[in-house]
């Protein structure tokens, strides 16, 4: 058997399933997306009429904020975590495990803990009327847009720092210790060694905790419902709302507008960080 057709037939299974889940659907989404109740060829009318509509260009305002604050807030924190881990190893185990907790509790209890705290009843209102202060109405104003913020970062620090880590142990440390014995301190070691050799790793992570951010509205949809504050009405709470009412070319045209804006994100990523991305 040629040697250059052995690697394409390991890979064959895995791009057949591909395929056949994922890409022929694709397809038939961007074919639906140029349709009219699925049968009407309409060309761009419904592209013109979901960018004009006043409701996906909140959700998508919304969505884009929520991960220009979160992507970058996530990355950093969790980055500086996982290099206090990794600079002390005997701490490392106990740290993990701390951080992987949220991630591992079910989204009912996360909500549930989201309803004790901020609901206009909850233990957050019942402090602040016991100390004499006006009660908020947390999930009702744009309050609601930072707890969000705080609920994604909080359930997905754990996941990230064990992607750091990972990222960390495949550095070779000897360009450490080298420079650490030319007199660099921590700072210049990670600033000049770690974060160069990074590149592809970072990539990788940014576009992992990209797609990630997306999964956050299951606890905004349980808390909120279908018409929470404008301030966390999301993408996903628009498509839902289409769904239900069944305008599948909307859902369509909206959803082959995001993976464009997905795919040319990924395409940035690829050339500022290198082909391994």
């Amino acid at each position: 058997m040629n040697k250059k057709i052995t690697p394409y037939l390991f890979l064959l299974p895995s791009l057949t399933g591909c395929g056949i889940f994922f890409m022929v659907p694709y397809f038939d989404v961007l074919r639906r997306s140029f349709l009219e109740y699925g049968t009407k060829f309409v060309g761009l009318q419904n592209y013109i009429e979901v960018w004009n509509n006043e409701v996906f260009r909140l959700a998508t305002k919304n969505t884009i904020q929520f991960t220009v604050v979160c992507i970058p807030l996530l990355l950093l924190l969790s980055f500086a975590i996982a290099l206090y881990i990794y600079d002390h190893p005997r701490l490392g185990g106990f740290l993990r495990t701390g951080f992987l907790m949220p991630m591992a509790m079910p989204v009912a209890s996360v909500v549930l803990v989201w309803r004790c705290l901020f609901d206009y009843q909850g233990i957050l209102n019942g402090l602040l009327d016991a100390a004499g202060e006006q009660t908020l109405a947390w999930m009702e104003s744009d309050t609601a847009f930072w707890i969000l913020v705080g609920s994604y970062v909080w359930r997905n620090l754990g996941y990230h720092i064990i992607l750091w880590l990972a990222a960390l142990s495949a550095l070779n440390p000897s360009t450490l210790e080298a420079a650490r014995m030319d007199g660099a301190n921590r700072i210049q070691c990670h600033l000049h060694i770690t974060l160069p050799q990074m590149k592809s790793s970072m990539g990788i992570i940014g576009i992992i905790a990209v797609l990630n951010s997306f999964k956050v509205f299951r606890e905004a949809y349980l808390v909120a419902g279908d018409y929470p504050h404008e301030s966390i009405y999301l993408q996903q709470h628009l498509f839902t709302n289409w769904f239900r009412n069944m305008e599948m070319d909307k859902i369509a045209t909206a959803s082959v507008m995001d993976s464009i804006v997905l795919i040319v994100f990924i395409l940035i990523l690829q050339r500022k960080w290198g082909r391994e991305v």
